[in-house]
């Protein structure tokens, strides 16, 4: 193999092809999620809760739950100096409870053009997919990771997007993607054609993204990720990542994750005028069965940290109810996680942000409907048990129950609530 710059020429993929049907892959998760969320003080929250209903009718309380099937299938490629191939899946979604007057917030049902709660809700789709050595380029809808635009797994059903999609794997330890997309779909979503799926900004919407990106890990207990990414009209944001783990000795060992967010308006400026710096990092330190972590993150810019898709954030702070991400906000985070049993583990995190200063915000972009103001604050504190059954007929199955309290004073955009959140998941999966 030839070698440059300690990077070493990978062996190819495709020349190990044993065809579309030999090397195919299916997968079928059962799940089912409750979400309850009860909103807090009164008018504050009035926007946000129930938010199927009329403003006049609103509650401050929440409540859906529904039962998820998601089908993968994953074929294999035929041989050749270009193989071929094609994944698909389909998602079906079933509510076993909630109704207009608790729906709506926690994105786990369907919703129909009257606003109203469907019964059910399905959608599916397909990517092709060409390699060449060990590069493979998709076409179609599909899921997506990287830093800079992710779909996410976080409800019922998960996020996919529509576009082209380049994985290169040509040198060992080093990933080169590429991508251009023209839409998402929400993870409660039943159509592809509503665009992308923005965050926090209400302003008008670009009609593409695209990105690039590179994974280095030729260094032992060193991952290193650099990307860059362009959303139409709207913004232009480069991330830096790194994950570094340390042992040591046999039973500790010392963790550190850096991310770091720059962000600029262009074309347009669809969102608003954008000039952001966003970084975290957290550190953790293992021994035994006992993690302890302590995290920070800043935002620098009179805007909030704004990001394309539910899961490109990979900032630490970034939490269940509250992404920490104000105008100008600092935040802390202190977690601690127990391994019990085998599969069994415990944690508990408790956040706090303050230094919110969005009175900057341009009054005619996109995110001055938050209504940041000075001096804002807020605290959150999450608890979760996590179970995953280790062997016998239901090996896999894993339950979680998650507690989250969120509050805040009125200068910062999150709203006051208590969650309670139970997820089961069973998944099958095999080769036809």
């Amino acid at each position: 193999m030839a070698a440059y710059a300690g990077i070493v020429q990978a062996q190819s993929a495709q020349e190990h092809a044993k065809g579309f049907v030999e090397d195919n892959r299916w997968a079928l998760l059962n799940r089912s999620v409750y979400d309850r969320r009860d909103y807090r003080h009164g008018a504050r929250s009035n926007g946000a809760r129930n938010a199927l209903k009329p403003r006049s009718e609103r509650n401050g309380y929440a409540e859906e739950w529904g039962y998820g099937l998601m089908g993968t299938f994953i074929s294999g490629f035929t041989p050749g100096t270009i193989g071929v191939g094609v994944d698909a899946h389909l998602y079906y979604g079933q509510k076993l409870d909630s109704g207009g007057g608790r729906a709506g917030k926690a994105r786990l049902l369907g919703i129909d053009n009257d606003n109203h709660v469907k019964d059910n809700s399905a959608r599916g789709g397909a990517a092709l997919k060409l390699r060449t050595s060990s590069t493979v380029l998709s076409y179609g809808e599909q899921r997506v990771k990287t830093p800079v635009f992710s779909s996410a797994d976080s409800r019922l059903m998960p996020e996919t997007a529509t576009g082209f999609f380049l994985s290169s794997r040509e040198f060992e330890n080093l990933n080169l993607v590429a991508g251009h997309f023209t839409e998402s779909t929400d993870r409660n979503a039943a159509s592809h054609d509503r665009g992308f799926v923005v965050n926090y900004s209400n302003g008008r919407q670009g009609n593409n993204v695209d990105l690039a990106g590179a994974v280095y890990s030729g260094v032992e207990g060193l991952t290193a990720s650099l990307y860059t990414s362009r959303y139409e009209d709207t913004w232009q944001q480069h991330y830096i990542g790194s994950v570094y783990s340390h042992a040591l000795d046999d039973d500790s060992a010392l963790s550190f994750n850096f991310n770091l967010y720059r962000t600029t308006g262009i074309g347009k400026k669809l969102s608003a005028h954008i000039d952001n710096t966003t970084w975290s990092l957290l550190s953790s330190y293992v021994v035994d069965r006992h993690t302890f972590s302590l995290g920070y993150q800043q935002v620098d810019g009179n805007t909030p940290f704004d990001y394309v898709t539910r899961g490109a954030i990979y900032l630490s702070n970034a939490v269940q109810l509250s992404d920490f991400n104000a105008p100008n906000e600092r935040s802390w985070q202190l977690r601690y996680d127990l391994a019990l049993t085998p599969g069994l583990v415990l944690s508990a995190a408790y956040l706090r942000g303050d230094h919110i200063d969005g009175t900057h915000v341009d009054p005619d972009g996109g995110y001055a409907y938050l209504g940041y103001g000075k001096g804002g604050k807020h605290w959150e504190r999450d608890l979760e048990a996590h179970y995953v059954v280790q062997s016998g007929k239901a090996k896999g199955m894993s339950v979680s129950l998650r507690y989250n309290v969120h509050r805040g004073n009125m200068a910062q955009a999150e709203l006051d609530a208590d969650q309670i959140r139970l997820a089961v998941e069973f998944p099958l999966s095999g080769a036809f």
